[in-house]
């Protein structure tokens, strides 16, 4: 995928998991144990934000593909399991939100490497 299609799924997704973040605090606040769903609509509320700052971001750092990629897969990942084990009971594979976690560790790494590793076009400005 080109680097420009990346970049306009990021914030697509973005879009995507802030309706999946606020329609799940919304059904959290219907049910009988709002754990569950509270906190798959804690990681998309707060790591949508940060896929639209990747997006607004995307020409000065060059692991902001990575780190895009990493943060929606390992927030898609975390919340799909815990709304999973909401609504059936079970995960969608053992361990699968302990690898989104770590995945989105992953990400936020790489947004960190990202201080490091500027655009060749950033530095000789």
């Amino acid at each position: 995928m080109p680097d420009s299609g990346l970049r306009s799924t990021t914030l697509f997704v973005a879009g995507l998991m802030g309706v999946f973040g606020v329609a799940s605090a919304a059904a959290a606040s219907h049910g009988a144990d709002p754990r569950l769903l509270g906190g798959a609509s804690a990681m998309c509320l707060a790591h949508a934000p940060a896929l639209v700052a990747l997006h607004a971001g995307w020409a000065h750092f060059r692991t902001a593909a990575l780190a895009a990629l990493l943060l929606t897969a390992g927030t898609a990942l975390f919340a799909a399991d815990l709304t999973m084990r909401h609504f059936s009971g079970h995960g969608l594979f053992p361990m699968s939100a302990p690898l989104g976690g770590v995945t989105m560790m992953a990400g936020w790494l790489a947004v960190a490497l990202g201080a490091f590793l500027p655009r060749k076009s950033d530095v000789a400005a």
